[in-house]
């Protein structure tokens, strides 16, 4: 937009701004963010105090001792300390006056020494008014710059934007959302992890706000507890085996917890994956929340709330192919993944339509698919008007990709789902919602009876009342 402000017109707001006054504590990639407000001049009305404790024992001296100093924790710990001090040490002379607030991040940026991947921990604890309790909004962050030089600059930029928003537009979360990335890109910097919290922010729902960081670009991929508590999906997904589910859940049905329960029955026997810890997640796209052409963020909580009831942590992704999100698993886990599906989604992977902005079209899908022991888990499906129940290893695909898919079965790429309970096969979702929100007695007997109960009582999906 063409009347947004860049990084140096924000600094330099705020810098003449004499109501606002803070602390900057920096550790890893430099003070960026500090330097901003110092070189676009008048830095002493905003700046109480800037400091950077990169040695571990100093830092442990001034924070407490930390596990991981890139982290939630140690974020959080910095915001704690820094804020009471400078509470403590100005409130008397100008705290009529004066919304504090205390800017900190903690990152590992690109070193001679380290390898992994580049990431930290930013966030601000402000007032919204003079002598007002403190809220907090804490981000975590990726970098994909090459070179630390870069990287440093791009959290610079980061960091004044996030003050920014914090001090002018706190209650806007839309438009916080979009002011991150204020002179960057997704390209450079991924934001998949944002909360607000504190007095504030009392009405917002971070799952929401997960969501929309999704939606606006901000990161490809977010996730949250079945508590509803946001996580970062890495340290999840971190050198575990996955069981993944793909769905709308629009309800969740009987068949929805059929689906992961028998596929779970299969994966954790596979000699790489028995005794391990099993992530099993439930995913949705945005394409999986579209409904009548637009993502409704009522359905989306709802839908959120429900699978809540069924003890899982939820994945949203802006990964519409399969391979995309097996990629991005890849990114964090070697362990095996195993992804459920029913046999129509199964259908749809052998359509080579949707691979024709691929060179290697199909196969280049199903290479970049089927690495590191990752397996499909297939789910019968029942012919509505035949009956015919229709098997990952009775599908039909087309003539000439017939012998690929048999060699994906025959050394079980493709696995299908066994002793499943057939009763279940006459439950589509579709019918469900539609009995829901007609108020057609049954619906019931398709959904689990703690979903059933979620629904009633809060009258989620449209239930009528």
């Amino acid at each position: 937009m063409s009347d947004r402000l860049d990084t140096h017109q924000k600094a330099l707001q705020i810098n003449l701004d004499p109501g606002k006054y803070g602390v900057f504590a920096e550790i890893g990639a430099g003070q960026e963010v500090a330097r901003w407000f110092f070189r676009v001049g008048g830095a002493s009305g905003t700046i109480a105090k800037s400091m950077s404790a990169y040695d571990m024992i100093v830092s442990d001296a001034i924070y407490g001792h930390s596990e991981r100093y890139v982290s939630k924790q140690r974020l959080v710990s910095m915001l704690e300390h820094e804020y009471s001090l400078l509470v403590e040490r100005l409130s008397a002379k100008r705290g009529s006056t004066t919304k504090f607030f205390v800017f900190a991040d903690t990152v590992a940026a690109k070193s001679y020494s380290r390898r992994e991947e580049t990431h930290g921990w930013m966030g601000i604890r402000f007032q919204t008014e003079p002598g007002g309790p403190p809220n907090d909004i804490l981000m975590h962050v990726r970098m994909w710059d090459r070179e630390n030089m870069q990287q440093a600059e791009a959290l610079g930029v980061l960091g004044v934007n996030l003050i920014h928003a914090a001090l002018y537009i706190p209650k806007d979360i839309d438009h916080v959302i979009q002011s991150l990335v204020d002179q960057l890109s997704i390209e450079r910097i991924e934001v998949d992890v944002i909360q607000f919290e504190g007095p504030d922010f009392q009405e917002v729902d971070n799952r929401l706000v997960s969501l929309q960081l999704v939606e606006q670009g901000l990161t490809n991929a977010a996730m949250f507890t079945p508590e509803g508590e946001i996580v970062q999906p890495a340290e999840q997904l971190y050198k575990k085996p996955v069981l993944i589910e793909r769905g709308s859940f629009r309800p969740p049905t009987k068949v929805t917890v059929d689906m992961i329960r028998y596929a779970q029955a299969q994966f954790v026997q596979e000699p790489s994956v028995a005794g391990q810890d099993v992530l099993v997640v439930m995913e949705m796209t945005l394409k999986n929340l579209n409904v009548e052409g637009k993502i409704n963020h009522r359905d989306f909580l709802d839908r959120a709330d429900l699978l809540g009831t069924l003890g899982r942590p939820v994945l949203i992704t802006n990964y519409g192919e399969f391979f995309r999100l097996a990629g991005y698993m890849f990114r964090y886990t070697r362990m095996p993944i195993g992804i459920v599906m029913g046999v129509p989604t199964l259908k749809e992977l052998f359509d080579e339509k949707y691979y024709a902005n691929l060179d290697g079209g199909i196969l280049e899908s199903f290479g970049r698919l089927f690495r590191n022991e990752l397996k499909l888990y297939v789910y019968p499906y029942k012919d509505a008007k035949t009956g015919a129940i229709i098997t990952a290893g009775n599908l039909r695909v087309a003539p000439n990709l017939q012998h690929l898919y048999r060699f994906l079965l025959e050394n079980h790429f493709i696995m299908g789902m066994e002793d499943i309970n057939e009763a279940n096969l006459d439950i589509f979702s579709r019918d469900v919602l539609q009995r829901i929100q007609t108020g057609t007695p049954g619906w019931e007997a398709g959904v689990p009876a703690q979903v059933a109960e979620m629904i009633r009582q809060r009258k989620l999906l449209g239930f009528p009342g």
